[in-house]
């Protein structure tokens, strides 16, 4: 499932940034490469929030911060919206991770080790994942590109 997942992502990303990645000039050098940033936007089910945002915590969050210990992710911020808007934007949360470089975001990375590692008992990882999405009316990926305001 995290593997199908990891799969669907990197699809979805490469998709989302083909253009961009096509109208700017070539990429440099590793070292030196901007890191690419996505938002990601979670929108529960009226009532499951609380109980969405626990499962996350419990069994998403520690698998980011091990990302984070390898290197592969930068920085990971979470931000709720502290007023509500209408029913079709609204949204719960939303899970913003600083990739090294879009090179690293689009890799292929197999985190069944980490799963592994993590959480032993993967009857139960597997049954509380599902619930997490369950729980979701829906769920959206963002490439977001920063824009520099120096020289404005």
């Amino acid at each position: 499932m995290a593997r199908i997942r990891s799969i669907v992502l990197s699809a979805a990303l490469l998709v989302a940034a083909a253009p961009a990645a096509l109208a700017q000039a070539p990429a440099a050098a590793p070292s030196t490469a901007a890191p690419f940033i996505v938002e990601y936007y979670y929108k529960t089910k009226w009532g499951g929030f609380e109980e969405f945002k626990a499962l996350f915590r419990k069994n998403h969050y520690p698998v980011l911060m091990k990302e984070k210990a390898l290197g592969r992710i930068v920085d990971v911020t979470i931000a709720y919206p502290t007023y509500h808007g209408t029913e079709e934007g609204r949204w719960d949360m939303r899970v913003t991770l600083v990739f090294k470089d879009a090179a690293t975001a689009f890799a292929p990375f197999d985190n069944t080790a980490i799963l592994k590692e993590l959480y032993p008992d993967q009857a139960t990882f597997q049954k509380e994942e599902r619930r997490r999405f369950e729980l979701l009316d829906a769920h959206w990926d963002l490439p977001i590109r920063p824009e520099n305001l120096r020289g404005w």
